[in-house]
């Protein structure tokens, strides 16, 4: 589903990515890890087309997508959720959801004059699918709360709910359980296990709580200084002395 080329990432004299190159099939859960500083999410800024490598190449099902911006790779199906998450905190939960589908006949001022039937139509088909996404995220009952007011938990759930929206293809996941309660957590990682066995979602997920990543991701992917260390399963990674020593000192004694 993704290739990822002889990535490189260059800021003036500092190279953030360095020559990175792996590949993600499509129904799997990949876990990104590595201690801070590593390049991991300057790695998903340059998936996501926030800003374009200084080389390499980026393919995405089949096509060579380097360089794309964000949007353009949103429409493919290939979106991202963020560490913090970026909610439109004055509106409500529900109006989170209803906003992520793009091309509405609503968008148009003409539309609503002349085509208003069907614009009500689709905006009726929004809400019902956003109904749908609530229910499966047990949020129903946060639906008329303004975002902003949620718990940093419920900001993830709803982040994850933004992506179900979307006719995503990849999910690019920022640290899902920072800042997340660890009963909020759970529900997030059965929910996500459900996207993904049930509904075929493919997610590449970076985080430090190697719980997680053990419990959902096969295979993982360990980076430092901006390389690939190493990658396969969770164990393979673990038991490995490089992935050992660039975590000494920070996770050490984490199951790093």
């Amino acid at each position: 589903m993704l290739e990822l080329d002889q990535l490189v990432k260059q800021f003036g004299g500092f190279r953030a990515v360095d020559k990175c190159s792996f590949s993600v099939r499509q129904g799997t859960i990949t876990g990104l890890v590595g201690p801070n500083g590593a390049g991991k999410t300057t790695l998903f800024n340059l998936i996501a087309g926030a800003f374009p490598p200084t080389a390499g190449t980026i393919r995405f099902m089949g096509e060579d997508v380097t360089g794309l911006p964000s949007n353009a790779l949103f429409h493919r199906g290939l979106v991202r959720t963020f560490q913090i998450p970026h909610e439109f905190h004055r509106l409500t939960v529900l109006e989170n959801l209803m906003m992520v589908p793009p091309s509405q006949p609503g968008e148009s001022l003409m539309a609503n004059w002349i085509n208003w039937g069907k614009v009500r139509d689709a905006e009726r088909a929004v809400e019902a699918r956003a109904w749908e996404t609530l229910k499966f995220l047990e949020l129903t009952h946060v639906a008329d709360v303004r975002a902003g007011n949620l718990s940093g938990g419920q900001k993830k759930l709803l982040e994850l709910g933004r992506t179900m929206m979307t006719d995503a293809r990849l999910v690019l996941l920022d640290e899902p359980a920072a800042g997340v309660n660890r009963t909020l957590l759970r529900k997030l990682e059965e929910k996500i296990q459900i996207l993904n066995k049930e509904r075929g979602y493919t997610f590449i997920l970076i985080e430090h709580d190697m719980e997680m990543i053990e419990k959902l991701c096969d295979p993982v992917v360990c980076m430092a200084e901006g390389k690939v260390l190493i990658a396969g399963d969770f164990q393979t990674v673990r038991s490995d002395p490089r992935v050992l020593e660039a975590y000494l000192g920070e996770t050490q004694g984490e199951g790093a």
